[in-house]
């Protein structure tokens, strides 16, 4: 019964930090202290979101798609390159300084390139999406396999375990917080990367309509379209905690109902 109630007292600080959020921004509109093409009212920001909900809704799938997929992808070649890198040394010295150069690179100025390339299609959006999300997870996993406890490692060398047993049943297992540390940075990564990459072309995509919306100056369905964005990406959170929980049950054992 303790651990219900703290976990409902937890739950209502951001709440009632947003509700003061909320207040503040109705009350800057009905006091017009900001001129409503600027600033449109929460109501209004509303009643955008239930009038093009069908719409937004198609536009959604689309972007959700995308994220999951170039999230998957930079997941698999992530978590690859960072085990090779961990194995081979000479690699890591060779490679890690050029996979932290390339965050040096906006990705606003990947994409036109990517679509020039790639066309108008899915292609440069998954490919953007993996360029985002990519670098978290290499880093994260990397940081979790090298630093596993050197003893472990000599122990099972000592019985006699090749470099593939120390792998899965050490290292991997020991990256695996760090691991998920990098992937849920990366899932609020891969919607944004979606969203950018449909800002320069495409038929679908919450990035698409708000390009479109942007043009005939609708800002109130541009407040809409940024929510359900915020949405997205809080459904492919939660769909990381839910592997996450799966994969390590262990970890929320003393966390009380989540």
């Amino acid at each position: 019964m303790t651990k219900k109630l703290r976990s409902i007292t937890n739950k209502l600080y951001p709440i009632s930090f947003l509700a003061l959020i909320l207040f503040l921004w109705e009350l800057t509109c009905r006091m017009e202290w900001v001129p409503p093409f600027m600033l449109p009212a929460p109501e209004d920001v509303l009643n955008a979101l239930v009038t093009d909900f069908p719409l937004l809704m198609q536009h959604s799938v689309t972007t959700f798609q995308e994220a999951v997929i170039g999230l998957f992808l930079s997941v698999f070649f992530g978590v690859l390159i960072a085990v090779i890198m961990d194995h081979f040394s000479v690699l890591y010295k060779a490679v890690h300084p050029v996979i932290v150069l390339t965050q040096t690179v906006p990705t606003i100025a990947i994409a036109p390139l990517l679509v020039l390339w790639m066309g108008f299609g899915i292609a440069p959006k998954i490919t953007l999406i993996f360029i985002t999300c990519f670098f978290p997870i290499v880093i994260s996993t990397l940081s979790g396999l090298r630093a596993v406890d050197p003893d472990s490692i000599r122990l099972l060398e000592s019985m006699g375990a090749s470099s593939f047993q120390i792998l899965f049943r050490v290292k991997l297992k020991a990256a695996r917080e760090s691991f998920f540390a990098g992937l849920r940075v990366a899932a609020t990564y891969s919607v944004v990367g979606a969203v950018i990459s449909e800002w320069l072309g495409g038929l679908q995509g919450l990035g698409v309509y708000m390009t479109r919306v942007r043009k005939s100056y609708a800002f109130d369905k541009m407040f809409a379209v940024i929510f359900l964005i915020s949405i997205v990406s809080l459904l492919v959170m939660k769909l990381v905690d839910i592997i996450e929980k799966k994969s390590m049950p262990w970890k929320y054992l003393n966390k009380g109902e989540e």
